[in-house]
């Protein structure tokens, strides 16, 4: 089990701003005997057990993973960290979110943000990490404020506006972050330090169905707040969040000819961004215009539809290499050249992708699968060069760490793993 900290609950601590640093950054990359974590085995280590009818199940049990935590009592569902400090969250099933440290061996327990009233599904730290949000299935969202150099965290405030929230995200550098909800709705809110409160910045009601997920773009100044979203009912909206205006509306009848693709994922790239749908179509979208750039059927001839779904996108920013990956529920991870957007490569796992990731400005890609592991390929050759194994369910998220050299999961059966990826 993990190490419990002395504070096994978030205190109470005003707004006391204590600068001790509790998590020695020095730390990090302080070699930890092998001896003091669980025991990880390289080699496969299958268990063979019966079942009520008498058939053999084999468990593989094979591990290799650095630490572990497994204060969930349920699946995990996120997990993000903080900009600076070897922190991480993870938000479960269990109606609650862990705060926990990410460079010792076991991780330490920080606090749990008590209060959530459903599923923690997603959240985010602010840009200087000052800050934390979660919000639950049931349309609860907490913020908290970090003290003692992040030992402490203290209820700041609390939004329930909808009847269920389905993505959060926070600005990239502004203390702004938004949210979307089960009816269609796009809530923005500042967070505002000098009169200790959430002000909302904008409601927008343009989509009709579902808004599945969104990205801020990062503007020239704090005088320009932009958000694009997307939604079950095939529309994508970019916003001007001060004013509320819609800057530009893409629709499923004029803008992509009749097809009305329930869009589930989003990523932004300078001026770029990448839609993916549940049908499994594609669409680039050049964000100072509102065109559409490129228009593509990923998938074609598979068993099951469900299959079609783009889970996870990726943008390349390695100098020279111009890449987007694209990740399915089928097992299959697309990867297209940014020019004339031309399938260059394609990496096939067993099992659905829930996530991809390009460390850094590498060609370094991270992604995890419901197969339970989690991988690391060279996107120039497709080549594998590393595959971590423990979980006995799929990994719903992960957060990459320390420059790519660490990598820690979301695991379906309530467990995170710390992977040392170099």
């Amino acid at each position: 089990m993990a190490d419990q900290y002395n504070n096994p609950e978030v205190e109470n601590v005003g707004d006391e701003e204590d600068q001790e640093e509790f998590l020695n950054l020095n730390e990090v990359d302080e070699e930890v005997p092998e001896d003091n974590g669980p025991v990880p085995d390289d080699e496969e280590d299958d268990m063979d057990m019966d079942d009520e009818n008498g058939e053999t199940i084999e468990i593989d049990m094979s591990n290799n993973s650095w630490a572990y935590f497994d204060k969930h009592t349920d699946s995990i569902f996120t997990i993000f960290k903080h900009p600076v400090l070897p922190l991480v969250v993870t938000g479960g099933g269990d109606n609650t979110a862990y705060l926990w440290t990410t460079h010792t061996q076991p991780p330490r327990f920080v606090g749990e943000l008590q209060g959530h009233k459903e599923s923690v599904i997603s959240g985010g730290f602010t840009s200087n990490g000052e800050f934390v949000i979660t919000a639950d299935m049931n349309g609860f969202i907490q913020v908290h404020k970090a003290s003692k150099g992040g030992e402490k965290w203290t209820k700041f405030a609390e939004l329930d506006e909808v009847e269920e929230v389905l993505f959060v995200i926070v600005h990239p550098s502004l203390p702004y972050f938004a949210f979307g909800a089960n009816d269609g709705s796009v809530w923005v809110y500042q967070i505002d330090k000098s009169s200790k409160s959430l002000v909302q910045i904008m409601s927008g009601f343009s989509h009709s169905l579902e808004c599945n997920g969104g990205v801020f773009i990062e503007g020239k100044d704090e005088n320009e707040l932009t958000l694009v979203t997307i939604s079950e009912d095939g529309t994508i909206v970019n916003w001007n969040c001060f004013t509320g205006v819609v800057n530009y509306k893409l629709q499923p009848y004029d803008d992509f000819k009749g097809t009305e693709s329930p869009w589930v994922t989003i990523k932004v790239y300078k001026n770029v961004i990448a839609v993916g749908a549940r049908d499994g179509q594609l669409t680039i979208i050049n964000n100072d215009t509102g065109k559409i750039v490129h228009n593509v059927k990923t998938l074609e001839n598979v068993d099951d539809v469900n299959e079609l779904s783009i889970e996870a996108l990726s943008w390349c920013k390695a100098n020279g290499i111009n890449l987007l990956a694209v990740g399915l529920v089928s097992g299959d991870i697309l990867l297209f050249e940014t020019f004339q957007w031309r399938l260059r490569r394609t990496i096939k796992v067993n099992d659905a992708i829930t996530k991809l990731e390009f460390i850094n400005d590498t060609p370094l890609l991270v992604g995890s699968s419901m197969n339970g592991k989690i991988y690391k390929w060279d996107a120039r050759t497709g080549e594998e060069i590393f595959a971590g194994v423990g979980h006995n369910m799929g990994v719903l998220d992960f957060a990459v760490l320390d420059n790519g050299k660490q990598l820690i999961t979301a695991g379906d059966e309530g467990v995170s793993l710390v992977f040392k990826l170099e």
